[in-house]
């Protein structure tokens, strides 16, 4: 393929961002497939040795959300006429809103360049990493991976199946506060808003079960271990116990969390979370005033959502959405294990 051809490929990744939201609506997998098959194309030997891995390789499972190193490529590593492909891939792969989250999440880097007085090697917007796993098809099966400080999602497609977990949203800072021409930025703003209405809609004798800690927890207690688990918490109040106004607002909660994959993906979340409507817990753990440090979690035998804002004076928020049986599409594969 020409260059003239890569640079005309490039041109039309921008109409794919805006059409993406609308055709992945029709049929994730397929707008997957050809994202991923045309970023693919457009790469050198090179790039292609470092993106794609075999689909049974143990990497696929290797995830995490601190700046660390990686494998993949990173955006940075690649040129102009390749960059928008690679987000048009990433927008295939998440709503809108999603995208979103994660495009501005990624443009934290440069005001922790600016704060931290960073040469760009540790900060860098750009040091976001994709990896595929197996050759991208319609019916096959294959995994993607887009992987950076506070970002970390991964969607496997099995049989035409998409599952899409772990999905790892992050914020540092949460709330810009310093530089003027982003002040008041809150990529994540109501994950926070929406978790703390809940928690202090609930009546005292509620809050004494919800409250399973006064002290926030430092970190998401999920981390990023596989398989997902929690150990040594109380599981909190259950759900059952909910009002019609605090049900509603845990509806409206759970909905921001599936809502970050496309439309037929976050279908699949909530009918999950429907499914579950007997057997959840919701837990809190530090302050319910804002600004104070504080974690909680929604939490069923099938899925769990985590958050937590405690680090940094309480101005850098960890979330996630965990599925214990369909991490990494493990449910849908013979013989699927870690």
């Amino acid at each position: 393929m020409t260059k003239s051809t890569y640079i005309r490929l490039a041109l039309a990744a921008s109409a794919v961002l805006t059409l993406t939201a609308a055709y992945q609506r029709i049929n994730t997998t397929r707008s997957m497939t050809t994202a991923a098959k045309e970023l693919l194309r457009a790469l050198t030997p090179e790039q292609r040795s470092k993106i794609q891995f075999k689909f049974d390789d143990k990497e696929r499972f290797t995830w995490d959300f601190r700046p660390v190193p990686r494998n993949g490529l990173a955006v940075r590593e690649m040129q102009p006429y390749q960059k928008p492909l690679a987000h048009a891939l990433l927008n295939a792969s998440l709503s809108q809103q999603g995208y979103n989250k994660a495009t501005t999440i990624m443009s934290l880097e440069e005001v922790l360049r600016v704060q931290e007085k960073d040469s760009g090697e540790r900060r860098n917007p750009e040091k976001y990493y994709f990896s595929i796993f197996g050759e991208p098809s319609d019916t096959g099966m294959w995994a993607l991976r887009v992987d950076g400080h506070h970002l970390s999602v991964n969607f496997t497609i099995v049989n035409g199946k998409v599952t899409a977990a772990p999905t790892f949203f992050g914020s540092n800072p949460h709330e810009v506060r310093e530089i003027a021409e982003r002040k008041g930025l809150r990529p994540l703003s109501r994950e926070e808003d929406l978790g703390r209405e809940l928690v202090m809609s609930l009546t005292p004798d509620q809050l004494k079960i919800a409250i399973v800690d006064q002290k926030a927890y430092a970190d998401i207690l999920s981390d990023n271990k596989n398989p997902a688990m929690i150990k040594d918490s109380k599981p909190g109040l259950a759900v059952s116990k909910f009002n019609a106004k605090q049900k509603a607002l845990l509806d409206e909660l759970v909905a921001e969390y599936a809502n970050n994959v496309p439309s037929d993906l976050a279908a699949a979340r909530l009918e999950q979370y429907k499914k579950m409507a007997g057997q959840i817990n919701f837990a809190w753990a530090g302050g319910v005033k804002k600004g104070e440090f504080h974690y909680y979690r929604i939490q069923s035998p099938t899925f769990l959502i985590e958050y937590d804002n405690t680090q940094n004076e309480g101005n850098h928020v960890h979330s996630v959405w965990r599925d214990f049986k369909s991490d990494f599409g493990l449910d849908q594969i013979p013989g699927g294990k870690f």
